[in-house]
């Protein structure tokens, strides 16, 4: 848990436009800097940054936030990660003391960047990485390429990593990390990878947080070895090739995915850029939000052609089906995997066959019982079995009966009969623990959430029960929300995820507070903006108010004014602007005509 008022000093610390404008071109314009938006496509710059508020927001697509929701969206990040990296460059202590599970990720964070610049420096500039060198090379990477995922050569000798870093004190944190393991015998270290070409696996930002090796020029051990989980790296939450997809995939609301780390580099060579990879043999939720998270609402598999791209098609179908997500199947020519297509037909090829890709269901139904209506009793019976894995993890809901619809509807079966079918014991999935030994001790109990204030709670529903409102907020309140939660929820709704998505992703508390307003608040027209109005009066008024006894307090021991300070002087005239201010809020937000009911009072 990251105490609130250390998430408020990250915030009132951070340089805001400087954050942004790594990412976004910003110029000045008056008061606040402007830019093309970085989560639409636009021309005319709508973008703005208003450090003043700490805050953002484009007038194309309502994106707005402060410095912690523009790393989430921008980067993908976790609300907490987003927090941690920002708290990390400000150098705020996070309380770390009252948390080794934080203090342990940061010694493993900085343990694999000293990995990768290790392997990188010893492809690139060391003569022994000549035959990686060539390798990739024969895989038809370029080496600007190669750089850019940031590839390394781990040697055939057995402590050269670990040397490395036990003179930089941080072996026992490459320990932590799975990057070098204890000699059964004696004293010292080895290193885990030998004699790989080694593939970094990033975090959407970029950072390395674990590693894949292809073994080249050796023969013992299994052709890829990848890096054990740890306090940094979950497979089930990780997706290869995020951090340079990320604005392919923003652009183009899509993903492509594959199952390899070098299938997702032959992609981006030859331009497909919202290739990922998966880093394990399975799709989780995790997976699905972190999709969401970049805004790729479709998703397609591209799979050999081979009986293991068939297979691994049954294989993911249920996850995503479960997801409900909008999912199509392109499968390659037989004999054929995404990185060698892509390098014999190029772009053009590779994206014509993605144009070509048939539905999730569609092509499961077709390739499980092709004849249909007219298959065998044992056909459709056989093809139930297979499909016996995929159901049990479709949970209860519109999306179960649909599925069981169109399969009836395929079968020439009733839906009843289908589900009595495939109703049967299949074993129970355990969810992906978050951490290696999480099995081992309860989780943490997380502290209760701090309850949305009511009025903020009333403006949230009001704008998600009608979205054209926040062009009606004047006075930009959504910039005065002070709970994270809503702040969140407001931002997700007013992005193009809409109001069902902002929901799904809130936490109950939120949502609670939300159907409760939505009970209060007139369902629309007149009513819904005359209260809309009240609301934002409301809010400014308080805000407003909270701001002048501030300002009370810290001048009321002034004497006369020779005792008058710089910043004393400073505050008396925000004091007269913040009268004013109130003044304009109190006049051009007219309160609810007498016969209309405005909900003043929320409990």
């Amino acid at each position: 848990m990251i105490p609130e008022h250390k998430i408020q000093e990250i915030l009132e610390r951070v340089d805001l436009v400087g954050l942004i404008s790594r990412h976004v071109e910003l110029k000045k314009s008056g008061r606040e800097w402007k830019g093309r938006c970085p989560f639409h496509q636009e021309k005319t710059p709508s973008f703005y940054v208003v450090p003043e508020k700490r805050f953002y927001f484009c007038h194309g697509c309502r994106a707005s936030g402060d410095a912690v929701s523009f790393v989430q969206r921008y980067l993908g990040k976790t609300f907490l990660d987003a927090v941690r990296d920002l708290a990390r460059e400000l150098g705020i202590d996070l309380e770390a003391q009252q948390d080794p599970g934080m203090r342990e990720r940061q010694q493993i964070k900085e343990a694999t960047d000293l990995a990768a610049e290790h392997f990188r420096s010893l492809l690139w500039h060391q003569e022994e990485g000549r035959a990686a060198r060539a390798y990739i090379a024969s895989r038809g990477v370029s080496d600007e390429t190669a750089q850019a995922f940031g590839l390394g050569w781990a040697p055939h000798a057995w402590s050269l990593l670990a040397e490395r870093c036990q003179k930089s004190g941080m072996l026992d944190w490459a320990m932590k990390a799975g990057l070098v393991l204890k000699r059964n015998t004696g004293d010292g270290c080895f290193d885990f990878f030998r004699s790989r070409l080694m593939v970094p696996i990033r975090a959407p930002e970029g950072r390395p947080i674990a590693f894949g090796g292809r073994l080249v020029g050796a023969d013992e051990g299994p052709k890829y070895l990848n890096s054990r989980e740890s306090r940094l790296y979950n497979k089930s939450e990780t997706l290869f090739g995020m951090d340079l997809a990320r604005d392919e995939l923003r652009k183009r609301k899509a993903a492509i995915l594959v199952e390899g780390y070098f299938d997702c580099i032959g992609l981006h060579q030859v331009g497909v850029r919202h290739a990922v990879a998966l880093c394990s043999t399975n799709l989780t939720t995790g997976h699905m939000q972190l999709l969401k998270r970049a805004e790729a609402r479709e998703l397609v598999l591209l799979l050999d052609g081979d009986s293991a791209g068939l297979a691994a098609v049954e294989r993911l179908a249920g996850p995503l089906l479960a997801a409900g997500a909008t999912a199509r199947v392109a499968l390659l020519p037989q004999g054929d995997d995404p990185d060698t297509f892509a390098r014999r037909v190029g772009q053009d090829g590779v994206e014509s066959l993605i144009d070509g890709a048939q539905s999730l269901t569609t092509y499961l139904f077709a390739t499980l019982l092709p004849q249909g209506k007219s298959a065998t009793f044992e056909e459709k019976m056989a093809a139930l079995e297979r499909l016996k894995p995929v159901a049990a993890q479709v949970p209860v809901g519109l999306v179960r009966s649909s599925l069981f619809a169109a399969l009836a509807e395929h079968f020439g079966w009733r839906a009843p009969d289908v589900e009595a079918a495939l109703r049967s014991k299949v074993p129970t999935l355990k969810p992906a623990s978050s951490h290696p030994g999480a099995q081992d001790s309860a989780p943490a109990r997380p502290p209760p959430e701090k309850p949305p204030p009511p009025m903020e709670a009333l403006y949230v529903a009001a704008v998600l029960r009608e979205p054209r409102l926040l062009g009606r907020d004047l006075f930009r309140v959504c910039d005065e929300l002070s709970h994270t939660g809503l702040r969140m929820t407001l931002m997700h709704a007013t992005s193009g995820r809409g109001t069902n998505d902002a929901l799904y992703e809130a936490s109950e508390g939120v949502k609670r507070a939300i159907e409760t307003s939505w009970r209060q608040l007139p369902s629309e027209g007149q009513e819904l903006e005359q209260a809309f109005s009240t609301i934002c009066q409301e809010i400014m008024v308080r805000r407003i108010n909270e701001r002048l006894a501030y300002i009370t307090r810290a001048t009321e021991q002034t004497l006369g004014a020779f005792d008058l300070t710089e910043e004393t002087r400073q505050l008396q005239a925000e004091r007269v602007e913040l009268l004013a201010l109130k003044k304009r809020v109190l006049e051009e937000l007219k309160p609810a005509s007498a016969g209309t009911k405005a909900p003043m009072q929320p409990v």
